[in-house]
């Protein structure tokens, strides 16, 4: 499946890619208005010396992170030699555009350098140059595409800085990209569900995210083979944790006996609306709503094995 991800300023990373640890890197962004294209085609797409100049910083900018050169290099290059071409003239490299790049190619440490600067203005969303739109940040939601768990937490931590509780939960809640790309009009709760990403999910949640996604998770539940199952059933299992109430579920009936070997029974008469939830699952929920922190701060032992508390499914023994 091909997966296109707007970067801002006419970037897009075109999928599918492979993790670091298959040693390749993230696909290079494809897209309008980028210096690699052939001769003619840049003739073509860029109207002046001045913007193929500026798209030429752009990608020798990228490729300086995705060969994770040191931080303080990488944003003395960004302050002083990078451009980018909006609304017929060059402006400066914005922070939030370096770290969508430190974000495909896992650059932790200019991630972190970045968010220590500009705190949480560098995830203020891009200008889109495809539709000249301001589409919802899109940081958070490539984070748990990418599977970046570092980076989302440092991200997530940042938004602590926030002082106005709207614009927090704004950035957590909102539809990331623009309508013409793929994961438009998703947030990032949604997409880690989506994905089976229960470790961004559970970032998320305990930073504040509205747990939406629980009809989501089970049609993922159901169509997950062996191998995604057990990631599936940590997604439901932190969306229940987290959810304000009760989740009727009451279509679930109609397929009962299939629900019972998935959920377990008294995870099933929960979300029926037939019985009350599992003991433990009661506890963890007053726990979580005391504070979320608190989540977190669970043993070890726990966090690992948080899907035996709502669930039937056979844990694998640890080695």
């Amino acid at each position: 499946m091909r997966t296109e991800v707007c970067l801002g300023d006419g970037l897009w990373l075109c999928g599918p890619r492979k993790s670091h640890s298959d040693q390749e890197c993230p696909p290079v962004p494809q897209g309008v208005l980028m210096p690699w294209l052939l001769s003619s085609q840049v003739d073509l797409l860029s109207s002046s010396p001045s913007q193929r100049q500026c798209e030429r910083t752009s990608f020798s900018f990228y490729c300086a992170v995705r060969q994770r050169l040191p931080a303080w290099l990488l944003e003395d290059m960004r302050c002083m030699e990078v451009f980018s071409w909006e609304d017929g003239g060059p402006r400066a490299f914005l922070p939030s555009e370096a770290l969508l790049y430190a974000l495909v190619h896992d650059h932790q440490d200019y991630a972190r350098f970045l968010l220590k600067e500009h705190s949480a203005s560098a995830m203020r969303p891009p200008r889109c140059s495809f539709c000249r739109g301001s589409g919802g940040a899109p940081h958070l939601a490539i984070a748990v595409r990418y599977d970046r768990v570092s980076i989302l937490g440092m991200m997530l931590a940042a938004l602590k800085d926030v002082q106005v509780p709207t614009v927090k939960q704004h950035f957590l809640d909102c539809r990331s990209g623009c309508s013409h790309v793929a994961d438009a009009g998703k947030t990032a709760v949604q997409l880690a569900v989506e994905l089976s990403r229960p470790d961004c999910l559970l970032l998320l949640l305990v930073h504040g995210a509205l747990p939406s996604g629980v009809d989501a998770a089970l049609q993922r539940l159901v169509a997950s083979d062996n191998t995604e199952r057990r990631r599936a059933q940590r997604c439901l299992d932190f969306l229940l944790l987290f959810w304000p109430g009760p989740p009727a579920q009451c279509c679930l009936q109609d397929e009962s006996h299939r629900w019972q070997n998935l959920l377990g029974n008294e995870v099933f008469r929960w979300l029926c609306g037939l019985a009350p939830p599992p003991l433990l699952l009661q506890a963890l929920r007053c726990l979580a709503r005391s504070g979320p922190d608190q989540i977190s701060a669970l043993p070890d032992f726990l966090q690992l094995h948080m899907p035996a508390v709502t669930s039937s499914v056979p844990m694998e023994t640890p080695t």
